[in-house]
Order: structure tokens, then C-alpha cells, then sequence
């Protein structure tokens, strides 16, 4: 049976290293459709997984998700900056932190 796209996700998410992001553009492109920046997010957004380190995936420019807001302090930053990604107004340096994995 082939791997429905949630689950290409969520493969491609669970190989983001740690000290590594990715933007949901380049998820998409490596679970099989640079389409599917939307659907990244959608799928993110409903993971039940907690093992899966979604707090790695961020927007082109490097923008953290408001969906990690709790109580006025956004859990992604936090969980970011533990793995020595530092967010700068609550951004990432893409240049020196996106995971450099090859789209074929």
C-alpha cells in the first residue's frame, strides 16, 4: 500500500536533524510535491505525534508559526533556541540553519 501524503510528511519531518530546519516549501518537495506547502502545515497542525520535531519546520524566510503560541510565549522559539537555533524576532537564519537535504 503506498504512504498516504500525511505520512510522506511526517517521514521527511522526522529526518530534519537536530540544529536544522526546514520550511514547509522544501517538506513538500522532498514528500513529493512542491505543492504542498499548505498541506505541510495542515498536516503539522494536526499531528498527534510528539516525537515528531515540528517545531523545526518554519516558513521560507525563516519565520516561526503562531500555531505554537501558549499563553503568550511561543513554544517553537523556545524549542528552537535548546537546540542552539537562536531566533532573532522570531526568525531563523536560513542561511546558516536550513538542513541542506537535495530534492531529487
Amino acid at each position: 500500500m503506498a504512504e498516504n501524503t500525511f505520512q510522506k510528511i511526517y517521514k521527511v519531518v522526522g529526518e530534519i536533524p537536530e540544529g536544522r530546519v526546514a520550511s514547509y516549501g522544501q517538506i513538500a518537495a522532498l514528500a513529493g510535491n512542491k505543492r504542498w506547502a499548505r498541506v505541510v502545515g495542515y498536516a503539522l497542525n494536526v499531528n498527534q505525534n510528539p516525537a515528531l520535531p515540528c517545531h523545526r519546520v518554519v516558513n521560507r524566510d525563516g519565520r516561526v508559526s503562531d500555531a505554537f503560541m501558549e499563553n503568550g510565549v511561543n513554544r517553537q522559539i523556545i524549542l528552537l533556541e535548546q537546540e542552539g537555533i537562536p531566533c532573532r524576532s522570531g526568525k531563523v537564519d536560513m542561511e546558516k540553519y536550513q538542513w541542506k537535504k537535495l530534492v531529487f
